[in-house]
């Protein structure tokens, strides 16, 4: 779906904070995106449009056959599809010129704020059937990735070349000033942050993102951390922002810079990504968590059943290489003796368990597991040479690290199923445990 007016009106609102003068000339926008309506059938028309910067300060400019020739930078109006306005830029980029968003990246000076919002006059086509009426370009900024250009391929029937001009060349007197007072130099660099943390005994903290539109890698495990906004000034300052603003009470010890690691944002965009590191200890079931779903202590011999964002278990393992545990984990307590196995088909079992807040415990099955991958489900297990109950208090520890007295345990619920995947029938034992 298009922007919706409220998210355009914000993002007017902090441009004025920065561009107070202009508040006139955007008034009539404003107004309009007031009431409830698409901002593709105002009166005046929304559109989009990509400033690409390059090493040596140059921007691409394209040759519009529908201007008569003129040299712009590429841009277009809003379509249905596009998710915000600079998605709306990005695609008109790729359409236009052929550059991907991959080959793009955000400038830390401006970042994902519009460097400038031009009102031009567009005259009255009547071979279209189209009024008089205005323009209002939303212009956005970005860095090319690599020092050497991506190739350009204009879309002929609405460009016929393209050139690199310098900042001094551009033609818009008012975009031609806030790009020599932005202080734009081409030069990449990050514009996110995210921190490693480790408690010393080899575990490292991991966040599951939340499973909603617009999120930046859905339904994975990652660091915690952010993007840059204006106010920080520094990288490490965006971090503490961002642990703050996720989990108020989290304090870490010993923050570091550690790597510059490479991601891909939600619209394709390349993120540089300033990792540092941090030592913490304490209970994350403790903390106050406003995003994502969960946090927990993994050790690097799970990562391979974890779904991560990409790149992390390298990135843990490496680290994880460079600094051995400095105190021992607890240890584990013997629940099975590991003699061989036989499974008994047909018997299975589930753990139900409750803690003093009202929460149900659940596991995430890994995507790629026979039996519904990638959702949630009670610890469970199928009973080998054991008894129920002692196949329940081997499951939960197997699965979870929990120690389940068998004096705690009680039988709660029984089910006859058919096994979805092998026809056979099944009996499922679902267990409360008391602790």
């Amino acid at each position: 779906m298009s922007p919706s007016s409220t998210a355009i009106r914000r993002t007017i609102e902090a441009y004025l904070t920065r561009h107070p003068n202009e508040r006139d000339a955007l008034t009539g926008l404003l107004a309009t995106l007031n009431r409830p309506l698409d901002p593709t059938t105002l009166s005046g028309h929304i559109t989009c449009s990509a400033l690409i910067i390059d090493r040596q300060r140059r921007v691409l400019h394209i040759r519009h056959r529908a201007t008569g020739g003129l040299m712009r930078v590429p841009g277009g109006h809003v379509d249905s599809g596009d998710r915000t306005l600079l998605a709306a830029a990005l695609r008109e980029v790729s359409e236009e010129t052929g550059i991907a968003p991959g080959a793009l990246c955000l400038t830390p000076q401006v970042l994902g704020a519009p460097l400038d919002i031009d009102v031009h006059d567009i005259a009255a086509r009547s071979s279209q059937g189209e009024p008089a009426h205005q323009h209002y370009d939303f212009r956005y900024a970005f860095y090319l990735v690599d020092e050497q250009h991506p190739p350009v391929t204009v879309q002929d029937e609405e460009v016929s070349g393209a050139q690199w001009l310098g900042f001094a060349e551009v033609t818009s007197p008012s975009l031609r000033a806030k790009l020599l007072g932005a202080q734009l130099d081409g030069q990449p660099e990050p514009v996110n942050a995210s921190v490693l943390i480790h408690n010393g005994a080899g575990s490292y903290l991991l966040h599951l993102r939340d499973d909603r539109p617009g999120i930046w890698q859905p339904w994975t495990l990652a660091l915690l951390g952010g993007g840059r906004e204006r106010g920080d000034t520094s990288l490490e300052d965006t971090l503490r922002r961002e642990l703050s603003e996720e989990v108020p009470g989290l304090r870490l010890e010993d923050l570091e810079a550690y790597a510059v690691e490479e991601d891909t944002s939600v619209d394709g965009l390349h993120v540089p990504i300033q990792v540092f590191t941090g030592w913490w200890k304490g209970n994350p079931d403790l903390l106050d968590l406003r995003e994502g779903v969960l946090l927990h202590w993994f050790t690097p011999d799970q990562l391979e059943r974890l779904r991560l964002s990409p790149g992390l278990a390298d990135l843990i393992r490496r680290h994880a290489a460079e600094h051995p545990p400095r105190v021992c984990p607890d240890a584990a307590p013997q629940v099975w003796d590991g003699g061989s196995r036989t499974v008994l088909n047909g018997i299975g079992v589930h753990l139900h368990l409750q803690d003093g807040q009202g929460r149900i415990l659940l596991g995430l099955r890994h995507p790629d597991v026979r039996y519904a991958g990638g959702s949630w489900h009670y610890l469970a297990g199928k009973c080998e040479q054991e008894s129920a109950t002692a196949c329940l208090i081997r499951e939960a520890w197997e699965e979870a690290g929990l120690v389940i007295d068998p004096a705690d345990v009680e039988l709660a619920h029984a089910v006859h199923v058919v096994d979805s995947l092998g026809g056979l029938p099944l009996l499922q034992l679902v267990f409360r445990a008391r602790r």
